[in-house]
Protein backbone atom coordinates (compact mmCIF):
# COMPACT_ATOMS: atom_id res chain seq x y z
CA UNK A 1 0.00 0.00 0.00
CA UNK A 2 0.88 3.32 -1.13
CA UNK A 3 1.85 5.93 2.15
CA UNK A 4 0.64 9.17 1.29
CA UNK A 5 1.78 11.13 4.22
CA UNK A 6 4.37 12.92 2.66
CA UNK A 7 2.93 13.42 -1.08
CA UNK A 8 1.73 16.75 -2.46
CA UNK A 9 -1.07 17.46 -4.55
CA UNK A 10 -0.64 18.65 -8.06
CA UNK A 11 -2.82 20.35 -10.41
CA UNK A 12 -1.98 19.23 -13.96
CA UNK A 13 -3.31 19.66 -17.52
CA UNK A 14 -2.59 17.12 -20.70
CA UNK A 15 -3.53 15.72 -23.73
CA UNK A 16 -4.92 12.21 -23.65
CA UNK A 17 -4.61 9.14 -26.49
CA UNK A 18 -7.80 10.54 -27.91
CA UNK A 19 -5.96 14.32 -28.48
CA UNK A 20 -8.23 15.31 -26.22
CA UNK A 21 -7.66 18.46 -23.56
CA UNK A 22 -7.62 17.15 -19.76
CA UNK A 23 -6.74 18.15 -16.44
CA UNK A 24 -6.46 16.78 -12.94
CA UNK A 25 -4.90 16.45 -9.38
CA UNK A 26 -2.59 14.00 -8.57
CA UNK A 27 -1.11 13.09 -5.21
CA UNK A 28 3.00 12.93 -5.67
CA UNK A 29 6.01 13.23 -3.63
CA UNK A 30 7.49 16.00 -6.19
CA UNK A 31 6.73 17.40 -9.80
CA UNK A 32 9.01 15.06 -11.17
CA UNK A 33 7.31 12.14 -9.84
CA UNK A 34 3.86 13.38 -11.34
CA UNK A 35 4.89 14.07 -14.74
CA UNK A 36 6.82 10.60 -14.66
CA UNK A 37 3.15 8.72 -13.11
CA UNK A 38 1.44 10.40 -16.05
CA UNK A 39 3.44 9.90 -18.66
CA UNK A 40 3.03 6.24 -17.64
CA UNK A 41 -0.76 6.09 -17.92
CA UNK A 42 -0.64 7.99 -21.23
CA UNK A 43 -0.86 11.13 -20.85
CA UNK A 44 1.07 14.16 -22.96
CA UNK A 45 1.78 16.75 -19.95
CA UNK A 46 1.48 20.36 -20.66
CA UNK A 47 1.42 21.74 -17.56
CA UNK A 48 1.92 20.52 -13.61
CA UNK A 49 1.88 22.81 -10.53
CA UNK A 50 1.19 22.28 -6.70
CA UNK A 51 -1.88 22.68 -5.60
CA UNK A 52 -2.18 26.18 -4.05
CA UNK A 53 -4.14 26.89 -0.52
CA UNK A 54 -7.15 28.17 -0.71
CA UNK A 55 -7.31 31.94 0.80
CA UNK A 56 -10.29 30.83 3.84
CA UNK A 57 -8.31 27.82 4.93
CA UNK A 58 -9.17 26.78 8.20
CA UNK A 59 -6.34 28.57 10.53
CA UNK A 60 -3.88 26.25 11.04
CA UNK A 61 -2.88 25.26 14.86
CA UNK A 62 0.40 25.12 15.63
CA UNK A 63 2.40 23.26 17.92
CA UNK A 64 2.57 24.01 21.46
CA UNK A 65 4.81 23.01 23.81
CA UNK A 66 1.64 20.43 25.68
CA UNK A 67 1.49 18.62 22.22
CA UNK A 68 5.91 17.98 22.96
CA UNK A 69 4.98 16.85 26.51
CA UNK A 70 2.27 14.63 25.66
CA UNK A 71 3.95 12.49 22.64
CA UNK A 72 6.90 12.38 24.98
CA UNK A 73 4.65 10.99 27.09
CA UNK A 74 2.73 8.20 24.15
CA UNK A 75 6.12 7.52 22.72
CA UNK A 76 7.57 6.75 25.89
CA UNK A 77 4.62 4.40 26.72
CA UNK A 78 4.81 2.95 23.42
CA UNK A 79 8.65 1.61 23.41
CA UNK A 80 8.31 0.46 27.00
CA UNK A 81 5.09 -1.90 25.34
CA UNK A 82 7.74 -3.27 22.86
CA UNK A 83 6.55 -1.90 19.75
CA UNK A 84 9.09 -0.76 17.59
CA UNK A 85 10.17 2.64 17.05
CA UNK A 86 8.86 3.43 13.45
CA UNK A 87 5.80 1.82 14.42
CA UNK A 88 4.95 3.88 17.39
CA UNK A 89 5.79 7.18 15.15
CA UNK A 90 3.04 5.78 12.71
CA UNK A 91 0.32 5.42 14.93
CA UNK A 92 1.28 8.44 17.13
CA UNK A 93 1.45 10.82 14.17
CA UNK A 94 -1.82 9.56 12.49
CA UNK A 95 -3.96 9.50 15.34
CA UNK A 96 -3.30 13.43 16.40
CA UNK A 97 -6.10 15.79 16.32
CA UNK A 98 -3.50 18.66 15.28
CA UNK A 99 -2.39 18.50 11.30
CA UNK A 100 0.80 20.45 12.40
CA UNK A 101 2.12 17.59 15.06
CA UNK A 102 0.53 14.94 12.62
CA UNK A 103 3.22 16.36 9.60
CA UNK A 104 6.01 16.71 11.85
CA UNK A 105 5.54 13.47 13.14
CA UNK A 106 5.33 11.27 10.09
CA UNK A 107 8.31 13.63 8.51
CA UNK A 108 10.78 12.55 11.92
CA UNK A 109 9.20 8.90 10.92
CA UNK A 110 10.06 9.15 7.21
CA UNK A 111 14.05 10.47 8.52
CA UNK A 112 14.11 7.34 10.80
CA UNK A 113 12.98 5.23 7.93
CA UNK A 114 16.32 6.57 5.86
CA UNK A 115 18.54 5.94 8.48
CA UNK A 116 18.57 8.70 10.80
CA UNK A 117 18.29 8.15 14.72
CA UNK A 118 16.06 9.48 16.44
CA UNK A 119 17.81 12.49 17.78
CA UNK A 120 19.37 13.22 14.39
CA UNK A 121 15.81 13.20 13.40
CA UNK A 122 14.26 15.47 16.31
CA UNK A 123 17.10 18.12 15.86
CA UNK A 124 15.74 18.51 12.24
CA UNK A 125 13.02 19.94 14.46
CA UNK A 126 14.90 22.54 16.40
CA UNK A 127 11.95 24.67 17.22
CA UNK A 128 10.06 22.35 19.05
CA UNK A 129 12.83 19.91 20.60
CA UNK A 130 15.29 21.69 22.26
CA UNK A 131 18.82 21.05 23.01
CA UNK A 132 18.41 19.57 26.17
CA UNK A 133 15.79 17.50 24.76
CA UNK A 134 17.72 15.93 21.85
CA UNK A 135 20.90 15.45 23.94
CA UNK A 136 18.85 13.08 26.42
CA UNK A 137 17.38 10.98 23.77
CA UNK A 138 21.03 11.20 22.03
CA UNK A 139 22.29 9.55 25.59
CA UNK A 140 19.53 7.35 25.70
CA UNK A 141 19.99 5.88 22.35
CA UNK A 142 23.88 5.31 23.63
CA UNK A 143 23.56 3.56 26.52
CA UNK A 144 20.26 1.62 25.15
CA UNK A 145 17.85 2.61 27.77
CA UNK A 146 15.73 4.85 25.33
CA UNK A 147 12.52 4.05 26.82
CA UNK A 148 13.58 4.42 31.03
CA UNK A 149 14.69 8.14 29.59
CA UNK A 150 11.44 9.15 27.05
CA UNK A 151 9.78 8.27 30.46
CA UNK A 152 12.22 10.69 32.71
CA UNK A 153 11.92 13.14 29.80
CA UNK A 154 7.85 12.70 29.73
CA UNK A 155 7.89 13.50 33.36
CA UNK A 156 9.97 16.45 32.94
CA UNK A 157 8.00 18.22 30.09
CA UNK A 158 4.20 17.30 32.14
CA UNK A 159 6.13 19.18 35.40
CA UNK A 160 7.37 21.98 33.64
CA UNK A 161 4.05 22.83 31.93
CA UNK A 162 2.15 22.19 34.40
CA UNK A 163 4.11 25.16 36.53
CA UNK A 164 3.83 26.93 33.41
CA UNK A 165 0.13 26.83 33.48
CA UNK A 166 0.15 27.71 36.99
CA UNK A 167 2.14 30.44 37.10
CA UNK A 168 0.16 32.26 33.98
CA UNK A 169 -2.96 31.61 35.95
CA UNK A 170 -1.87 33.40 38.89
CA UNK A 171 -0.53 36.25 36.73
CA UNK A 172 -2.96 36.52 33.92
CA UNK A 173 -6.15 36.71 36.10
CA UNK A 174 -5.72 39.99 38.10
CA UNK A 175 -3.95 41.54 34.78
CA UNK A 176 -7.18 40.56 32.76
CA UNK A 177 -10.05 41.72 35.78
CA UNK A 178 -7.54 45.05 35.96
CA UNK A 179 -8.11 45.42 32.21
CA UNK A 180 -11.54 44.74 31.81
CA UNK A 181 -11.89 47.63 34.74
CA UNK A 182 -10.20 50.15 33.18
CA UNK A 183 -12.40 49.54 29.61
CA UNK A 184 -15.47 49.81 31.46
CA UNK A 185 -14.15 52.91 33.54
CA UNK A 186 -13.41 54.44 30.09
CA UNK A 187 -16.74 53.29 28.41
CA UNK A 188 -18.56 55.59 31.66
CA UNK A 189 -16.46 58.24 30.96
CA UNK A 190 -16.70 58.66 27.23
CA UNK A 191 -20.71 57.56 27.06
CA UNK A 192 -22.55 57.90 30.29
CA UNK A 193 -20.92 60.67 32.65
CA UNK A 194 -21.57 63.30 29.82
CA UNK A 195 -25.24 62.38 29.77
CA UNK A 196 -25.36 63.13 33.65
CA UNK A 197 -23.23 66.22 32.78
CA UNK A 198 -26.22 67.37 30.73
CA UNK A 199 -29.04 66.91 33.30
CA UNK A 200 -26.70 68.73 36.00
CA UNK A 201 -26.29 71.87 33.42
CA UNK A 202 -30.21 71.87 32.95
CA UNK A 203 -30.10 72.56 37.19
CA UNK A 204 -28.37 75.18 37.59
CA UNK A 205 -26.81 74.58 40.47
CA UNK A 206 -23.10 73.90 41.55
CA UNK A 207 -21.42 70.14 41.30
CA UNK A 208 -19.77 69.18 44.32
CA UNK A 209 -16.09 68.54 44.14
CA UNK A 210 -15.96 65.24 43.99
CA UNK A 211 -18.77 65.06 40.76
CA UNK A 212 -16.88 68.21 39.15
CA UNK A 213 -13.80 65.92 38.99
CA UNK A 214 -15.02 62.84 37.51
CA UNK A 215 -16.65 65.48 35.00
CA UNK A 216 -13.57 67.10 33.77
CA UNK A 217 -11.80 63.41 33.45
CA UNK A 218 -14.65 63.12 31.16
CA UNK A 219 -14.38 66.09 29.32
CA UNK A 220 -10.56 65.61 29.38
CA UNK A 221 -10.70 61.88 27.68
CA UNK A 222 -13.53 63.06 25.01
CA UNK A 223 -10.97 65.40 24.08
CA UNK A 224 -8.21 63.24 24.16
CA UNK A 225 -8.92 60.00 24.03
CA UNK A 226 -6.69 59.20 20.77
CA UNK A 227 -3.58 60.63 22.95
CA UNK A 228 -4.55 57.54 25.35
CA UNK A 229 -4.93 55.01 22.96
CA UNK A 230 -2.15 56.28 21.19
CA UNK A 231 -0.30 55.69 24.10
CA UNK A 232 -1.30 52.73 25.18
CA UNK A 233 -0.57 50.49 21.63
CA UNK A 234 2.79 52.21 21.45
CA UNK A 235 3.52 51.34 25.20
CA UNK A 236 2.54 47.64 24.33
CA UNK A 237 4.62 47.70 20.84
CA UNK A 238 7.52 48.83 22.30
CA UNK A 239 7.44 46.20 25.29
CA UNK A 240 6.74 43.62 22.75
CA UNK A 241 9.80 44.70 20.00
CA UNK A 242 12.39 45.02 23.62
CA UNK A 243 11.24 41.73 24.88
CA UNK A 244 12.22 39.83 21.81
CA UNK A 245 14.97 41.39 20.72
CA UNK A 246 16.70 43.62 23.94
CA UNK A 247 18.87 40.97 26.20
CA UNK A 248 19.72 44.20 28.28
CA UNK A 249 15.39 45.00 28.79
CA UNK A 250 14.98 41.21 29.46
CA UNK A 251 17.77 41.65 32.24
CA UNK A 252 16.49 44.56 33.81
CA UNK A 253 12.60 42.91 33.60
CA UNK A 254 13.32 39.67 34.84
CA UNK A 255 15.35 41.10 38.01
CA UNK A 256 12.70 43.41 38.45
CA UNK A 257 10.02 40.69 38.81
CA UNK A 258 11.97 38.73 41.24
CA UNK A 259 12.26 41.66 43.60
CA UNK A 260 8.03 42.02 43.39
CA UNK A 261 6.56 40.61 46.51
CA UNK A 262 5.14 37.76 46.75
CA UNK A 263 4.96 37.26 42.06
CA UNK A 264 9.11 37.47 43.02
CA UNK A 265 9.04 34.81 45.51
CA UNK A 266 6.87 32.53 43.03
CA UNK A 267 8.97 33.28 40.10
CA UNK A 268 12.21 32.53 42.22
CA UNK A 269 11.17 29.34 43.48
CA UNK A 270 10.12 28.12 40.09
CA UNK A 271 13.48 28.48 38.72
CA UNK A 272 14.65 26.60 41.40
CA UNK A 273 12.14 23.82 40.87
CA UNK A 274 12.91 24.11 37.00
CA UNK A 275 17.29 23.90 37.67
CA UNK A 276 16.08 20.98 39.62
CA UNK A 277 14.23 19.25 37.45
CA UNK A 278 16.19 19.55 34.30
CA UNK A 279 19.62 18.63 35.86
CA UNK A 280 18.22 15.53 37.86
CA UNK A 281 17.23 14.74 34.57
CA UNK A 282 20.30 15.10 32.69
CA UNK A 283 21.88 13.13 35.58
CA UNK A 284 20.08 10.11 36.07
CA UNK A 285 20.64 9.68 31.78
CA UNK A 286 24.48 10.01 32.41
CA UNK A 287 25.38 13.56 31.02
CA UNK A 288 28.50 15.09 32.33
CA UNK A 289 27.78 17.26 35.09
CA UNK A 290 29.77 20.33 33.17
CA UNK A 291 27.80 19.82 29.67
CA UNK A 292 24.77 19.54 31.63
CA UNK A 293 25.18 22.82 33.54
CA UNK A 294 24.86 24.34 29.90
CA UNK A 295 21.69 22.69 28.62
CA UNK A 296 20.42 23.91 31.99
CA UNK A 297 20.95 27.54 32.18
CA UNK A 298 18.61 27.23 29.31
CA UNK A 299 15.61 25.88 31.10
CA UNK A 300 15.78 27.96 34.30
CA UNK A 301 13.04 30.22 32.69
CA UNK A 302 14.42 33.71 33.71
CA UNK A 303 17.78 35.69 32.43
CA UNK A 304 19.35 36.32 36.16
CA UNK A 305 19.41 32.62 37.08
CA UNK A 306 20.44 31.73 33.79
CA UNK A 307 23.48 33.60 33.80
CA UNK A 308 24.13 32.25 37.39
CA UNK A 309 24.28 28.76 35.93
CA UNK A 310 26.69 29.75 33.43
CA UNK A 311 29.25 31.11 36.42
CA UNK A 312 28.42 27.80 37.62
CA UNK A 313 29.34 25.88 34.46
CA UNK A 314 32.68 27.46 34.75
CA UNK A 315 33.51 26.87 38.25
CA UNK A 316 32.66 23.47 37.60
CA UNK A 317 34.87 23.26 34.92
CA UNK A 318 38.17 24.49 36.71
CA UNK A 319 37.30 21.51 39.36
CA UNK A 320 35.07 23.16 41.86
CA UNK A 321 32.51 21.40 43.79
CA UNK A 322 28.73 22.13 42.19
CA UNK A 323 28.11 23.04 45.89
CA UNK A 324 30.62 25.97 46.02
CA UNK A 325 29.50 27.25 43.00
CA UNK A 326 25.92 27.59 44.13
CA UNK A 327 27.03 29.20 47.36
CA UNK A 328 28.84 32.32 45.07
CA UNK A 329 25.69 33.06 42.77
CA UNK A 330 23.40 34.16 46.16
CA UNK A 331 20.20 32.74 44.50
CA UNK A 332 20.13 29.20 45.61
CA UNK A 333 18.99 28.52 49.39
CA UNK A 334 20.90 26.78 52.21
CA UNK A 335 18.73 23.85 51.51
CA UNK A 336 19.06 22.94 48.01
CA UNK A 337 23.00 23.80 48.49
CA UNK A 338 22.98 20.77 50.94
CA UNK A 339 20.94 18.52 48.91
CA UNK A 340 23.11 19.17 46.00
CA UNK A 341 26.21 18.12 48.59
CA UNK A 342 24.46 15.10 49.96
CA UNK A 343 23.71 13.97 45.92
CA UNK A 344 27.54 15.28 45.46
CA UNK A 345 29.07 12.63 48.19
CA UNK A 346 26.76 9.64 47.80
CA UNK A 347 27.02 9.66 43.93
CA UNK A 348 22.97 9.89 44.12
CA UNK A 349 22.56 13.62 42.52
CA UNK A 350 19.46 13.03 40.00
CA UNK A 351 17.83 11.12 43.21
CA UNK A 352 18.86 14.32 45.45
CA UNK A 353 17.79 17.21 42.66
CA UNK A 354 14.44 15.17 41.59
CA UNK A 355 13.40 15.82 45.75
CA UNK A 356 14.29 19.24 45.58
CA UNK A 357 12.21 19.72 42.36
CA UNK A 358 9.12 17.81 44.11
CA UNK A 359 9.60 20.42 47.26
CA UNK A 360 10.04 23.64 45.44
CA UNK A 361 7.11 22.52 42.42
CA UNK A 362 4.84 21.94 45.54
CA UNK A 363 5.84 25.53 47.10
CA UNK A 364 5.21 27.11 43.97
CA UNK A 365 1.48 25.31 43.49
CA UNK A 366 0.82 26.82 46.86
CA UNK A 367 1.70 30.23 46.43
CA UNK A 368 -0.04 30.60 43.13
CA UNK A 369 -3.19 29.12 45.14
CA UNK A 370 -2.68 31.85 47.99
CA UNK A 371 -1.95 34.60 45.86
CA UNK A 372 -5.26 33.72 43.45
CA UNK A 373 -7.03 34.23 47.08
CA UNK A 374 -5.24 37.18 47.87
CA UNK A 375 -5.59 38.48 44.60
CA UNK A 376 -10.10 38.30 44.55
CA UNK A 377 -10.15 40.85 47.41
CA UNK A 378 -7.42 43.35 45.88
CA UNK A 379 -9.68 42.97 42.86
CA UNK A 380 -12.86 43.86 44.51
CA UNK A 381 -11.50 47.10 45.73
CA UNK A 382 -10.43 48.34 42.80
CA UNK A 383 -13.13 47.11 40.71
CA UNK A 384 -15.39 49.15 43.87
CA UNK A 385 -13.24 52.38 43.82
CA UNK A 386 -13.28 52.66 39.89
CA UNK A 387 -16.55 51.67 39.44
CA UNK A 388 -17.98 52.56 42.66
CA UNK A 389 -16.64 56.06 42.82
CA UNK A 390 -17.85 57.07 38.83
CA UNK A 391 -21.49 55.78 40.48
CA UNK A 392 -21.29 57.45 43.57
CA UNK A 393 -19.90 61.08 42.07
CA UNK A 394 -22.79 60.99 39.44
CA UNK A 395 -25.28 60.34 42.18
CA UNK A 396 -23.98 63.37 44.71
CA UNK A 397 -25.86 66.32 43.10
CA UNK A 398 -28.76 64.40 43.05
CA UNK A 399 -28.41 63.49 46.95
CA UNK A 400 -27.31 66.83 47.50
CA UNK A 401 -30.65 68.86 45.67
CA UNK A 402 -33.01 65.66 47.65
CA UNK A 403 -31.68 67.06 50.51
CA UNK A 404 -32.43 71.15 49.91
CA UNK A 405 -35.63 70.16 48.87
CA UNK A 406 -36.35 68.14 52.02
Amino acid sequence: MIDKSDQIDFLWEGIDKNKKKIKGIIPAKSELIAKTELRRQGFIVTKVRKKPKPLFSARVKAITPGDIAVFSRQLATMLGAGIPLVQSFDIIGKGHENPSMQNMLLSIKANIESGDTLAEALKKNPLHFDELFCNLVDAGEHAGILETLLDKVATYKEKTESMKKKIKKALTYPVAVIVVAFIVTAILLLFVVPVFEDMFKSFGADLPGFTRMVVDMSEWLKSWWWIVLGIIISSVYIFIYFKKRSKAFNHFLDKTLLQVPVVGLILNKSAIARFSRTLSTMSAAGVPLVDALESVAGACGNIIYSEAVFKMREEVATGQRLKYAMQQTNLFPHMVQQMVAIGEESGSMDAMLAKVADFYEEEVDNLVDNLSSLMEPIIMVILGILIGGLIVAMYLPIFKMGAAVG
